[in-house]
């Protein structure tokens, strides 16, 4: 059987843990393909794995017994269409795997994925991901209708609209909270510190946030932040880059703090503003099923050399983010301040199964240039420093503090 796939080759060289976006999941793009050739399918020999000792029976025993059985405890009067199932045992399958990243996507889904992919930025203006388990807010965006409600990081999900988010996937959980500008969205929510939950209800708009941010602070320190790895970043990094020259400063902070990811060209494109030619940026393991890949800086060596560099790294910086942080540390021309990132060092390629629906699944590793695995276990910065929300309520940045001040000692 031959499956016409409906997705474009347009996202290959992409990363992604989850949906990226201003609703959104952790938007990890560096990582993520997508097969644009037809599927072939098959139940036995060849390459494929072969499925025909499977006892398939098991299956259609538990669909029919539901089918007899099964009476909804919930009020409403929806049924559960042959499709549905089909979906749900697809996702099932995916689950198995035990691994967060690999996951089947429905039509909604596939739809909602491809949206944020190519910019439909309708959502409430936060950063989602799953952190110990629980749906996790990482960041509001700046004058967002997360932000105008109160919504801060480490904030966790419980139920959006009532339907509870324990054990739910990322994928599902950006397609419950995201929607149409205008539409409103309820969220029941669990803050540290606060004695019982509280609901907040966020009516959804049209999001844009500013990919790029320079500042200047005393005693020529130069701040360049990067919110996300998009396509238009490595034009945007390079005027950011410029202005800091032109400053005349000599130290420069790169803030990478809740920074999910993004597209991988662009981590290579940034990193090859302070690698030279042919230096390793990351390799693409794939556990010896495959020679692996490796990415290597352009070597624009246009960067000032008596530069003195610090990347600022949190909990939720991921992917790209990892990427370029690694890169930069492993080639000692960084220190890295603040907390071990998130450690989203898998990529993931998207298989079309059918016109509209897709199999995400994690196919390889990265690892930094030392060879230095950045899965579960992220990159350790050379400086530990917390940021407590007591400190964010009080307006004070012990990271950036910190940052500031390794670079004026280097």
């Amino acid at each position: 059987m031959q499956i016409k796939p409906s997705v474009k080759s347009v996202l290959k060289n992409l990363g992604i843990a989850g949906v990226t976006a201003f609703v959104v999941a952790i938007g990890f793009f560096a990582g993520l393909y997508v097969n644009a050739e037809k599927v072939s399918v098959t139940f036995a020999g060849g390459n494929q794995a072969d499925v025909s000792a499977i006892d398939m029976s098991l299956f259609y025993k538990a669909m029919q017994v539901l089918d007899d059985k099964f009476v909804s405890s919930a009020t409403s009067t929806a049924t559960t269409t042959d499709q549905d199932k089909l979906y749900g045992a697809i996702k099932g399958l995916a689950e198995s795997y035990g691994d967060p990243y690999t996951t089947f996507l429905t039509p909604k889904e596939a739809k909602s994925l491809t949206g944020d992919l190519s910019g439909s930025l309708d959502g409430i203006g936060a950063v989602l991901g799953i952190k110990d388990t629980f749906l996790t807010v990482i960041s509001t965006i700046k004058s967002s209708p997360a932000e105008k409600v109160g919504l801060v990081a480490a904030d966790k999900i419980m139920k959006v609209d009532g339907k509870s988010t324990v054990g739910m996937d990322i994928d599902t959980a950006v397609g419950l909270i995201r929607g149409k500008k205008g539409t409103t969205v309820n969220l029941e929510i669990s803050r540290q510190g606060v004695a019982s939950g509280f609901n907040v209800s966020i009516v959804r708009d049209t999001i844009t946030a500013p990919i790029v941010e320079t500042e200047r602070h005393p005693n020529s320190v130069f701040v360049i932040k990067v919110s996300s790895f998009t396509s238009n970043l490595p034009d945007l990094f390079r005027d950011a880059l410029r202005e800091y020259v032109n400053s005349g400063y000599s130290h420069l902070v790169i803030d990478l703090r809740n920074n999910t990811g993004g597209y991988l060209d662009a981590a290579v494109d940034m990193a090859s503003w302070f690698l030279p030619t042919g230096d390793t940026v990351v390799t693409e393991n794939f556990g010896g099923k495959a020679e692996a890949n490796i990415y290597r800086s352009k070597g624009y060596d246009l960067f000032p050399k008596n530069s003195k560099i610090v990347i600022l790294v949190n909990e939720y910086s991921a992917s790209a983010s990892e990427i370029f942080a690694g890169a930069l540390h492993d080639r000692g021309v960084a220190k890295l301040v603040g907390k071990q990132t998130y450690g989203k060092g898998s990529v993931q390629e998207l298989v079309p199964l059918t016109e509209d629906t897709i199999l995400k699944i994690t196919i390889a590793r990265w690892l930094t240039p030392n060879g230095t695995s950045i899965s579960h276990s992220g990159i350790t910065p050379d400086y530990a420093v917390d940021l407590s929300l007591d400190d964010v309520k009080a307006g004070k940045d012990p990271q950036m503090d910190k940052a500031i001040s390794v670079a004026q000692g280097l």
